[in-house]
């Protein structure tokens, strides 16, 4: 049951019945309007801008529209009280049975409460993680790691369906590069003393792949020029990366539907060249022609030379400059590639797509969005999510380097030091477009200030009430549906009514937080919900008649014992999409 569409459509109903009898134009745009929490539980429970947003187009003020819901509204059952606040807004209270009715629906659905109907159309592609196959994940991989997969784990509960998707930047010269610093370990598995020039990659990651190769081929590779030998050596150490990043995303719990290749798109082993088809494609819609840029202000464009070049319109379509799809030398840009790679999604029947990326690629952007809607004639549409640098610090030191990678603190290390736990809820308990502070040893610590141990506690809590309960009434059923069948009009102390109010707001946030593509909503929400359940808690010291287990009172501890479960199950669904376990006790 999800309250704000059960009376967004009773605000409706009120705007067609008063157009029904000539009190206001037919057909008004319904768009703008919205039911929420009023801002202030003292002004009731609901709020709509319908006559905020309406008045213009029915010709009259705000009040006066208001004014006229109120009166059609007034005459709802379950509303004890509409009435005008400020320039027009409409406030609601509800009657106490209808947040008693959608505590039920939550006992009786458990972790399937706030989950949304089945949406198959349209689907949706969201590309995550996408780091190039050159060495192990470091933190900042990780935080998109995490947004990406909680992003399609959301999207997926409120009824959408998704297709999880990493793209594997296998083409160009870094993985050149990652080939020949390969064969360099190759020919210290073999023996020799190497050292590592400036410009390859130093990292102790690549022994494996050294001893891979000298395991596969002995010394046979030694007398090779590196034109035959580059093609074999980029493949085993591709491959070797890329199972590693599988493996450390499998620690994150981080799963992928899709590993795409970006070599794939070109002419490999028969393969037809889907970049060379993109380009004529845009070509013959007049979307490519042939000009010289200017030198481009600001950030430095890798892509940009001083020269007479193939040029995509991308200002046509909201870019601010048009774009070079091929260098000097005849080959792609990596902006073409990216073309034909989202081309590609909206093939396979994609016209929703999302992409993660690091704050780093924040220029980029634009230039996609505009590649997107002129591959698709403007039926596809790209949101790109940017997620912010994560500061790894230790008791607020900064922390040093890794050896194993040889400049940075690979994300592996830090989830075998804090846990999949820590490192998944901190990475959306902070909005994506702001800078994250991880400080390993708060991200541990068993304390109200460390919010992925509060919100785990609070559903820890919930378990042990049941277990006290047991005790103390063996012969009680606890099963959901016994449980819904209690008098829960029994709660009715201030934070109880609260608790089962933000409940109640649980289906809304999974619904926003698909829509706006934004996790840390989710978060912000266990974490909310699991404060006033510790608060309630406490408040149980003091009040014995809020104590959740009262042997001299076994209806008002049935009743509480489905508030709990119903706490306990929210906490649960919080916590699963944001891929975090929900501990039935902590230790």
């Amino acid at each position: 049951m999800n309250l704000f569409e059960t009376y967004s459509a009773r605000v409706a109903a009120a705007i067609s019945a008063l157009a029904e009898r000539g009190a206001l134009p037919a057909g008004l745009d319904l768009g703008r309007v919205v039911v929420e929490p009023t801002k202030d539980p003292a002004h009731g429970d609901l709020a709509t801008n319908a006559a905020m947003v309406l008045a213009k187009e029915a010709g009259t003020n705000p009040r006066a529209l208001a004014a006229l819901l109120v009166e059609e509204l007034s005459g709802d059952a379950e509303i004890v009280k509409a009435e005008i606040a400020g320039p027009g807004f409409i406030n609601l209270t509800l009657q106490p049975a209808v947040f008693t009715a959608i505590l039920k629906d939550a006992v009786e659905r458990g972790l399937e409460y706030g989950r949304g109907a089945s949406k198959p159309e349209p689907k949706i592609n969201v590309e995550y993680v996408s780091a190039n196959p050159t060495g192990p994940m470091h933190v900042g991989h990780g935080r998109g790691a995490v947004f990406g997969d909680s992003l399609a784990n959301i999207l997926a509960f409120a009824g959408h369906a998704v297709t999880r998707e990493y793209y594997i930047n296998d083409a160009g010269a870094q993985v050149d590069v990652l080939a020949r610093s390969a064969f360099l370990r190759y020919r210290e598995a073999l023996g020799e003393t190497i050292t590592i020039p400036e410009g390859l990659y130093p990292g102790d990651y690549l022994v494996s792949v050294g001893q891979t190769l000298a395991k596969a081929h002995g010394d046979a590779l030694l007398g090779k020029p590196e034109a035959e030998w580059l093609p074999l050596v980029r493949q085993t150490a591709i491959d070797g990366m890329m199972a590693m990043i599988r493996d450390d995303l499998a620690a994150l719990g981080v799963v992928h539907d899709v590993f795409f290749s970006e070599r794939s798109l070109q002419v490999v082993d028969g393969n037809k060249d889907a970049v060379k088809e993109t380009i004529e494609d845009l070509r013959s819609r007049d979307l490519i022609y042939e000009g010289r840029l200017p030198p481009p202000k600001g950030q430095k464009d890798e892509d940009w030379e001083d020269r007479e070049q193939t040029l995509f319109r991308a200002t046509k379509f909201g870019d601010d400059v048009d774009r070079p799809l091929l260098k000097s030398d005849g080959s792609y840009t990596y902006f073409a590639n990216d073309i034909a790679y989202h081309r590609s999604k909206f093939t396979r029947g994609f016209p929703q797509m999302i992409d993660v990326w690091g704050a780093d690629h924040g220029g980029y952007v634009k230039r996609m969005q505009a590649a997107v809607k002129a591959v698709t004639h403007e039926k596809g549409e790209l949101d790109v999510k940017l997620c912010q640098l994560v500061k790894l610090l230790r008791n607020g030191e900064p922390v040093k380097m890794s050896k194993r990678s040889g400049d940075f603190v690979t994300l592996r290390e830090v989830i075998d030091e804090v846990g999949r736990d820590a490192v998944r809820f901190m990475m959306i308990f902070r909005k994506n477009d702001a800078t994250l502070d991880f400080d390993l040893a708060k991200v541990v610590e068993q304390s109200k200030d460390n919010p992925v141990f509060y919100v785990q506690y609070a559903h820890a809590r919930c378990a042990s009430i049941f277990r006290q309960a047991r005790e103390a009434f063996p012969d009680l059923d606890l099963a959901p549906a016994a449980l819904a069948r209690s008098d829960l009009a029994r709660l009715t102390d201030e934070a109880e009514v609260g608790i089962v109010k933000l409940i109640a707001s649980y289906p809304r946030i999974i619904e926003g937080a698909a829509a706006a593509h934004e996790p840390h909503r989710v978060a912000f929400f266990v974490h909310e919900l699991a404060s006033a359940f510790h608060s309630l808690w406490n408040k149980g010291k003091d009040s014995p008649q809020l104590r959740f287990v009262n042997q001299t009172d076994r209806e008002s501890t049935l009743a509480r014992l489905a508030f709990v479960h119903a706490v306990r199950g929210v906490l649960a669904s919080g916590l699963a999409v944001a891929g975090v376990a929900a501990p039935e006790e902590m230790r």
